[in-house]
């Protein structure tokens, strides 16, 4: 917030001779989080599906946490969708001159088939290379699958490969995410010295599009599925939840928070150990309904900023590369922003000002950052509540 206040001071009052001092910075930050995009996606798609594991992990428990997970966050995206092509904050809106600017062509899929044949790469290190996301991640995902099934010896020695491959670039990236302010920093001082502080009424409504979406997914989607699907009294899941939710909020990070989800979830809402420590653990890494949402309403709002129309086609890419990167989307704070370059790229928004508008939209997204993960955390500890039900566990949340 202060690096945001203090680009905005100087932007507006040195104008845009500032550009060439300051901005380097931002497009150096935007560099680095495109850097750690294509390994961060992949080791975490490839260790989020394979902590599915197998045996009982593959068997009926497995597959209504898989089935719950998905579904919600379709259902993130869809609200998102709705209220994005509804309140159409980008319209209109010109950050950093990014509406005059010249993009590349959008080229739209023939039909929905062409859509799924794009999931499967024909070279995957060519798609690498190149940063074919749709096919990086469905082949990340085909390796996590198949990593359950091979035998144990090997899985476990590739599995600690995967494991500490993942560690390595979530290091990568904690450093990567630290130089935040210095980032936001440079690309606000471009964003306001070229086009004023038009930019923050822009973010303002960008910022009401999210937050409502948000929202709706958290008050009104996920209560309905609490009580038709698990017929559990919605009012006393979130009483119960308080603590995590809160403690979600503040960290702004759902793998800090899942010892405290676990605590409520098993002590307060009453879901045995069995059914917590398996699904809350796997909802913290494949199960991201908040950042789902963010990253469809930011990829469509950064196309209404550019005025580059996604009919419906590339709207349906824009859904389809979401949900599959909300799985890869890490527990960590601002880890949505590393993901939506993955969402830009599917549909070929690229270039500086598509940068531009990402750095604007970093630089006011720690609050927005903070509630998509309480959002994350509550619909975890819902499908923990609703798979326990299906289980025969009939004292979940009768308190």
């Amino acid at each position: 917030m202060l690096a945001m206040a203090a680009g905005a001071v100087v932007g507006f009052s040195i104008g845009e001779s500032a550009v060439p001092w300051v901005g380097w910075m931002g497009t150096l930050f935007i560099r680095l989080l495109k850097m750690i995009m294509v390994p961060l996606i992949f080791v975490s798609v490839i260790g989020g599906v394979a902590s599915v594991g197998g045996g009982r992990s593959l068997g009926r428990l497995g597959l209504k946490t898989v089935t719950y997970y998905v579904l919600t966050s379709f259902l993130a995206i869809i609200v998102g969708l709705a209220f994005v092509n509804l309140i159409a904050p980008g319209i209109g809106a010109n950050i950093g001159n990014a509406a005059q600017a010249k993009v590349p062509e959008i080229e739209s899929p023939g039909s929905l088939l062409d859509i799924f044949f794009r999931l499967v790469p024909i070279n995957p290190i060519d798609a690498m290379a190149t940063g074919d996301m749709l096919g990086i991640i469905f082949f990340a995902i085909m390796l996590g699958a198949a990593l359950t099934q091979i035998p144990e010896f090997h899985r476990e020695r590739l599995t600690e490969l995967i494991n500490a491959a993942f560690e390595l670039i979530m290091k990568l990236t904690g450093w990567i995410i630290r130089l935040a302010p210095l980032g936001v920093f440079g690309l606000m001082t471009r964003a306001v010295a070229v086009s004023g502080f038009d930019t923050f009424r822009a973010l303002g409504l960008y910022m009401v599009t999210i937050a409502s979406g948000l929202t709706v997914h958290l008050l009104v989607t996920l209560p309905l599925l609490l009580w038709f699907v698990g017929r559990i009294k919605p009012w006393v899941h979130f009483r119960n939840m308080t603590d995590a939710m809160l403690t979600a909020f503040s960290t702004s990070s759902s793998a800090a928070t899942l010892p405290v989800t676990l605590s409520v979830v098993e002590k307060e809402i009453g879901v045995s150990k069995r059914v917590s420590s398996f699904v809350i653990p796997m909802g913290a890494t494949i199960n991201m309904d908040g950042t789902a949402l963010y990253e469809c309403v930011g990829v469509i709002f950064i196309s209404q900023v550019l005025g580059v129309p996604l009919g419906f086609e590339l709207q349906v890419v824009v859904v389809m590369t979401a949900l599959l990167a909300s799985i890869g989307a890490a527990g960590i704070p601002s880890a949505g922003l590393v993901m939506i370059f993955i969402v830009t790229d599917a549909v070929n928004l690229r270039g500086p000002e598509v940068a531009v508008i990402i750095g604007a939209m970093l630089a006011i997204d720690r609050p927005l950052d903070m509630y998509r993960t309480m959002v994350n955390v509550f619909s975890d500890s819902c499908g923990a509540a609703i798979i326990a039900r299906s289980e025969g566990e009939t004292e979940v949340d009768a308190a």
